[in-house]
């Protein structure tokens, strides 16, 4: 029965999901832009399963159009959430419309994630005709590229028995297809330097030089830097912002890192690093976007075992260092699966792409993964 449920949606599946993808992809939906997320709730609106209810619920970031849930409901008792998102990174300025290259499509968005809501979308059309299914409920967020503050839709769906996203998928060493089911805490911590300006030329020593403060600033923090630590610390300083004028010492700045590990405790170890003061200039500490870490390691053994019987190949329990809206629900749906899209690569740059090729073996995998939850009931 079950392998029969997967070779009639697979198909299907994978070649709905290179059509809506490119659908997709052709819509310039930055982060932020409120206008262009309407245009995206609208196309995916248009492709939910006949029947389907949708929801729009607040985002979680002010001043961003609302987000939507697309639910099907069952006659049975389990009971599933789905998890994407809608923005991406690249600029109106730098879109470009969908493209193909050999047996990759390109565009912004394709790889984080529009493929992988896709996949999403064409899952919960293959959940309409379990037994098994009380709700499959598939939440798509517009600002996931973008915020900084609480996720706020943890305690809506606490009480679901499975959480898959469909960030991009991966291959493991081996050549097997693997999914996600541990990721690292992610932070952002924003350090301002404020100091004194003066003439560069005439009264140097008048002045309490900014730049100089974060420089230094950036140095302790990337003396952090330890990922085989027993925190597995990644502390990488990536924006630096300080100076106006070519002859004036830099009275402010501002300093942006980017911070990792296994929890967020480890974070305060930065922070107690650098000192309040430096050179003279005063610093003031921001953190900024804690993401939680996810380890579903243990509670997704059992899953995978036997998805991949069901498939007759394995599916490989992987680890990212990236952050995802995953790691928010796996504290409250102890079987959190993410890593579930399509494979591709390049995120966030210009020559983004999806692998079609993969579509097939992915959207098999999401369907024996599905299956296994929801005959575990």
């Amino acid at each position: 029965m079950a392998r029969e449920w997967i070779a009639t949606h697979a198909g299907e599946m994978a070649s709905a999901a290179e059509r809506d993808t490119e659908a997709m992809v052709a819509i310039s939906s930055p982060s932020g832009d409120a206008e262009a997320a309407e245009q995206m709730v609208a196309l995916v609106a248009a492709l939910a399963p006949t029947g389907a209810r949708i929801e729009r619920i607040a985002c979680s970031t002010a001043e961003h159009a609302p987000d939507v849930v697309i639910s099907v409901d069952g006659p049975g008792e389990r009971k599933v959430l789905l998890v994407g998102h809608l923005d991406t990174v690249i600029s109106h300025d730098a879109f470009l419309p969908p493209r193909r290259s050999g047996h990759h499509m390109l565009g912004a968005g394709t790889d984080d994630m529009k493929g992988g809501v896709a996949l999403a979308i064409g899952a919960l059309r293959a959940l309409t005709d379990r037994p098994e299914l009380a709700v499959a409920s598939l939440l798509l967020v517009n600002d996931e590229e973008w915020r900084s503050g609480s996720f706020d839709h943890v305690q809506r769906f606490q009480d679901f028995d499975a959480c898959l996203c469909f960030e991009a998928g991966e291959l493991s060493e081996s050549g097997d297809d693997a999914v996600i089911v541990r990721r690292k805490a992610a932070g952002t911590l924003r350090l301002r330097a404020q100091g004194r300006a003066a003439h560069s030329g005439s009264a140097p020593e008048q002045g309490v030089n900014a730049l100089i403060a974060l420089a230094e600033a950036a140095m302790i923090v990337s003396s952090l830097n330890d990922p085989d630590g027993p925190y597995r610390l990644t502390v990488v300083p990536t924006i630096l912002k300080s100076g106006e004028a070519i002859n004036v010492v830099p009275g402010s700045g501002e300093l942006v890192c980017d911070v990792r590990a296994d929890t967020l405790e480890a974070f305060a170890v930065v922070e107690a690093a650098i000192p309040d003061q430096i050179n003279g200039a005063r610093i003031e500490k921001l953190r900024e976007r804690d993401w939680p870490g996810m380890d579903a390691t243990e509670a997704t053994v059992a899953v995978l075992a036997g998805a991949s019987q069901l498939l007759g190949r394995p599916i490989i329990a992987a680890e990212r260092g990236g952050a995802s809206d995953a790691s928010h629900f796996a504290a409250s749906i102890a079987c959190t699966i993410d890593g579930l899209g399509p494979r591709g690569g390049h995120s966030h740059q210009a020559d983004e792409f999806v692998d079609l090729e993969s579509l097939f073996p992915r959207s098999e995998l999401v369907l024996a993964v599905l299956d296994s939850i929801l005959s575990r009931g």
